[in-house]
């Protein structure tokens, strides 16, 4: 494996319970994510969930029957994954291990029906190992399976830090660096291990990099269409205005006028039928 990525696992460990609760506050991606995962999940079958992290996903996927390996590299995670599992009575239909995306030889099962890789391309720096990790969830899907990855977008980030850390913008170095190649120079984190190291895409990349493994391309979306980084507006909203706006964003989420400006992409293919 090419990238040291201790570094990861020490940014997720330090605070476990508080990046479940973070993740819940992006409301918004999650329920587009589970528009397209209820519309491409097979209905029943193994399910592996690599980047599992604190069990988003892994609670409601076990509560809705799948049995799941959930993956993850980070094993403080793991952990409170299993705890939010042990607590909602479901811990029995998942399994839990600690792997690298590059590095799936503790998950030997080939027949899975669908893998989650929602994660793990955030922290993935060089082609190679980004297309390292797309292979290892290719040979473990059984013939006609389905891949839902999720990547940070490039352009989609603005917005986050023009709101959060309106500062970044006078550290030019890192502008260029992250516009032109999607990471942050290379010396930077190396001296700020407490800070979130990722791997920036952009939207012509992500079907290629699935393609060129044999993954049929199903649809590429952008999961925050149209908010840029507006969370609060619609965690506010209830009922049947919420639902109203969930269907509207959910329409629009293809366009590919607009795909770079949603913080997240989420991509769907199909392992051909043998």
């Amino acid at each position: 494996m090419s990238d040291d990525n201790r570094d990861i696992v020490h940014f997720y460990s330090r605070n476990a319970a508080g990046e479940h609760r973070r993740l819940e506050e992006h409301q918004l991606e999650y329920d587009l994510t589970w528009r397209y995962l209820e519309k491409y999940l097979p209905p029943e079958g193994a399910v592996l969930e690599i980047g599992a992290a604190t069990g988003r996903y892994t609670l409601e996927l076990a509560k809705r029957g799948y049995r799941l390996t959930a993956v993850d590299l980070t094993p403080a995670l793991l952990e409170e994954n299993r705890q939010n599992l042990a607590r909602a009575g479901l811990e029995s239909r998942v399994r839990l291990v600690a792997a690298d995306a590059r590095d799936l030889s503790a998950v030997s099962q080939t027949d899975f029906a669908a893998v989650l890789l929602m994660g793990p391309l955030y922290h993935l720096f060089t082609p190679g190992d980004r297309r390292l990790a797309v292979q290892n969830a290719f040979d473990r899907l059984r013939p006609g399976g389905v891949i839902f990855s999720a990547f940070i977008s490039r352009y989609g980030i603005l917005g986050d830090l023009l709101k959060n850390v309106p500062e970044w913008i006078e550290q030019q170095d890192e502008v260029r660096s992250i516009l032109q190649n999607g990471v942050d120079p290379a010396d930077y984190h190396l001296h700020n291990p407490e800070s979130f190291r990722g791997y920036f895409a952009v939207v012509a990349e992500i079907a290629p990099l699935h393609e060129a493994v044999g993954f049929e391309t199903l649809a590429l979306a952008g999961v925050e269409p149209a908010i840029s980084a507006d969370d609060e507006s619609y965690n506010r909203l209830e009922g049947a205005r919420r639902r109203l706006w969930l269907d509207l964003l959910y329409e629009i989420s293809t366009e590919r006028s607009i795909l770079a400006a949603s913080r997240h992409l989420l991509y769907i293919g199909r392992k051909p039928p043998a």
